[in-house]
């Protein structure tokens, strides 16, 4: 089909649109979410269904959901998760502190013309209306959303999310120092001699996997204060019922590391077609006297995104030592806020409170780290 055809073909298709509020609209359009996923190049792993259904079921509110759904012709083509926030006519993305990335989906064929549909249906018709989205990569769908929005955008920093290329790990060290080079090789090499040996689990096993990665992360953690949100029941149960029918879809993977024939260290890869990203992992305390734990990790993930194909290892967010050693390439997500035509003076106001609270946020981080996870945790109980 030329261009010509094809652009007469989505102007003359059949364009509708929705807001679904049922607290079961994911449940019901779940196949039809799978489908549209697949053919949205920037969907990340975090805008699987599985992923977005578990999160609602274990932290959502109940009357809280909000699909915005477009369809060409029947077919879906534009979607995106969000949910209330207070009273106000508040509305943020699905996945609170958990998601690295927030996004919508819009269908590679025709995703200008769903984003402009998607952007006209977005529920923003109040002048104290507004969308807080977290964590907007620079390639992200929604930016092509908003810029058919004729409300009101601010943008404000968000985290610095790193990534490499996907290149063998011999490469990769070229891109260190001589004397950080010569130590990386030093440690692969007494990774390879150690008798570690690695496997992926089967969907089948992965919950008894992912319990395995909790308990060894808390360990981990002990004397250094572990995020108090991973040791609750619902996060467990979210991380085991999303990470399970990812794993069985292809997009997550859990790596298990034994020694002697036990569990050692276990790790979490998140993948969709353009990165692939190391989410969370634990290994017992034992073995960081014996071996360098990051690298470990880090070399498995490497091999997994290699072997599926996938072109970048996304180190996810966060400036953590093991990711800087890398010399990973740095770009910043943004925090959208988002509202509708005479949203300006609220948006002011909404924007300075996102400044006062970055700042809040850079204090604790840098000066105060348990009280914040004691408050991050608060809030979301």
């Amino acid at each position: 089909m030329t261009t010509d055809t094809s652009a007469r073909a989505v102007a003359a298709a059949l364009w509708t649109a929705e807001v679904d509020r049922g607290d079961d609209a994911l449940d019901r359009i779940a196949e039809e979410w799978d489908g549209l996923t697949a053919r949205c190049r920037t969907a990340t792993p975090f805008q699987d269904c599985g992923w977005l259904r578990s999160w609602w079921r274990r932290y959502g509110r109940p009357g809280g959901l909000v699909l915005v759904l477009v369809r060409r012709d029947g077919r879906l083509v534009g979607a995106a998760a969000l949910c209330r926030r207070g009273r106000s006519g508040g509305l943020t993305n699905l996945g609170g502190g958990l998601v690295d990335f927030t996004d919508v989906l819009l269908d590679d064929d025709c995703a200008e013309r769903a984003a402009a549909e998607l952007a006209a249906a977005l529920p923003l018709r109040r002048p104290w209306h507004r969308l807080e989205l977290r964590e907007v990569h620079p390639e992200a769908a929604v930016r092509r959303v908003l810029a058919h929005h004729r409300g009101t955008t601010r943008r404000y920093r968000d985290s610095l999310c790193q990534s490499l290329p996907a290149l063998p790990v011999e490469e990769l060290i070229k891109r260190l120092s001589g004397r950080s080079a010569q130590r990386t090789r030093v440690k692969l090499r007494k990774i390879a001699a150690s008798g570690v040996e690695m496997d992926a689990a089967p969907p089948e096993e992965v919950p008894q996997a992912v319990g395995d990665l909790l308990r060894l992360h808390f360990l981990q953690w002990q004397d250094r204060g572990v995020t108090p949100e991973h040791r609750t029941e619902r996060f467990t149960a979210h991380l085991t019922e999303s990470t399970t029918g990812m794993v069985a879809r292809g997009r997550a993977a859990v790596h298990r590391f034994r020694l002697d024939g036990e569990v050692v260290v276990v790790s979490l890869v998140v993948l969709c077609p353009s990165f692939g990203g190391l989410y969370l992992y634990g290994a017992h305390p034992m073995m960081r006297e014996r071996l360098d734990i990051a690298s470990l990790v880090f070399a498995a993930a490497l091999d997994e995104v290699r072997a599926r194909g996938v072109p970048v290892l996304s180190l996810l967010r966060g400036q953590e030592p093991y990711k800087q050693r890398w010399c990973p390439d740095g770009r910043r997500s943004e925090r959208l806020v988002v509202g509708p035509p005479g949203f300006a003076p609220a948006a002011a106001l909404l924007g300075l409170k996102v400044l006062v609270r970055q700042a809040a946020v850079g204090v604790l981080t840098t000066r105060l780290p348990r009280l914040k996870a004691l408050l991050v945790a608060r809030r979301r109980s």
